[in-house]
């Protein structure tokens, strides 16, 4: 079922306002870190000799090595949002990202197409790139 922004707006009463930072587990920092600043060109913030933070557009992306073993996992998928997703994807792919599939689209909503791609990390950590295109 499809919520308007509206009606989500209002199960969101909880006091929780946003996203403020999403963790990804690594094994390699350094492999990781050069990964998300180079290839992905995101802002590096900060790092540590076990953490790095990114900034994407208000949102801190921290990249660490796991405390406890219970955390050394691949990571939720984080969806990046880019305006033209076949030259974001020829982009990355030049840099060396491995992509697991072309960009595809995934849904069309009234005059609005939702096109991903999906990509592995250095980490084994899957995430993609979405655009959201008027039709």
């Amino acid at each position: 079922m499809l919520l308007k922004k509206w009606e989500s707006a209002k199960i969101m009463n909880t006091g929780m306002q946003k996203i403020g930072q999403i963790g990804v587990p690594v094994q390699n920092l350094i492999r990781a870190l050069s990964f998300y600043k180079d290839s992905l060109e995101l802002p590096l913030l900060f790092n540590t000799d076990t953490m790095a933070f990114f900034e994407c557009n208000g949102i801190r992306l921290l990249l660490s090595l796991p405390e406890k073993e219970e955390f050394a996992h691949p990571s939720s998928v984080i969806y990046f949002q880019v305006a033209n997703i076949h030259n974001t994807y020829e982009k990355l792919k030049a840099k060396g990202v491995t992509f697991i599939d072309e960009p595809h689209l995934i849904a069309k909503m009234e005059s609005v197409e939702t096109w991903m791609a999906f990509f592995k990390d250095t980490e084994d950590n899957t995430h993609a790139i979405m655009s959201e295109v008027q039709v």
